[in-house]
């Protein structure tokens, strides 16, 4: 029975990746030239990169506040990150759109920060969407680490800052690498935050999830599928890499020195 409801589950998924890669291999060598589309992937590229820097810089320290340390509202604080990760992206990205359209975000964009129908509201919409996942999952890594080997360390003298950076950081860092390489790909996908805060322009805002709903909006199917084929191409390279760099075979590898 369990056999038969996975070989369902697998037939379903697979149905919708064939039907991608067939509707957009005709089309996918000319669309993939396309001025539009180079450069809604150079800019999906570029903004998914940099906002995946900025997650992994702010969940990092927060998690270790949160499995760590004794701060205040600990257990207020998890419930907030947690409850963001059941909203829809939409809501995110509104939410964004109000507050950058406050006064104080006008005073921002009067400062040269200019957030809404720019870029940089892209890297804000993806930091926003994926800064809770990215959380969620170190938060895992960190709470399943060993923490008597910090705790030794601790009684020989270790400071908390070398203990993150000798013992935690190598016990977790296949799941840090995971983190990276799985934020990137799902910042590289979003589309509901970024159309609510930036919208869609050509040469401007357009990423590719943004390409895809252009080319449908104009009646360009082919061109929607074939560029829908290449993020599944992009995605498939990322997972690739992402088991690649997190292979059992580094895990016998893995080695902590305390300093």
């Amino acid at each position: 029975m369990t056999v038969a409801v996975a070989l369902l589950v697998i037939l379903f998924i697979g149905s919708a990746v064939c039907a991608i890669a067939a509707g957009g291999l005709p089309a996918f060598a000319g669309t993939i030239r396309q001025k539009e589309v180079l450069f809604a992937l150079r800019l999906s590229a570029a903004t998914a990169s940099l906002s995946t820097l900025i997650v992994m810089a702010l969940a990092l320290p927060t998690v270790y506040a949160l499995t760590r340390t004794s701060m205040p509202f600990k257990e207020l604080s998890g419930i907030i990150i947690e409850l963001t990760l059941s909203l829809p992206y939409l809501l995110l990205g509104l939410s964004l759109l109000i507050i950058f359209s406050s006064p104080a975000g006008k005073w921002l964009k009067e400062q040269g920060f200019k957030v809404v129908f720019s870029p940089a509201g892209i890297v804000m919409a993806h930091i926003l969407v994926n800064l809770p996942y990215a959380i969620r999952l170190i938060r895992t890594a960190f709470e399943a680490s060993d923490q008597r080997m910090e705790f030794i360390a601790r009684t020989l003298g270790a400071s908390p800052w070398k203990c993150f950076l000798t013992i935690l950081l190598p016990l977790c860092r296949r799941s840090l690498v995971s983190t990276f390489i799985l934020t990137w790909s799902r910042a590289l996908g979003e589309f509901g935050a970024t159309l609510m805060v930036v919208g869609i322009t050509r040469f401007k805002t357009e990423t590719l999830p943004g390409s895809i709903y252009l080319s449908i909006s104009t009646g360009d199917n082919q061109a929607a599928m074939a560029t829908a084929m290449l993020m599944l191409m992009i995605s498939g390279l990322t997972l690739f890499l992402s088991r690649l760099l997190t292979s059992p075979a580094d895990r016998n590898k893995r080695q902590v020195f305390i300093r």
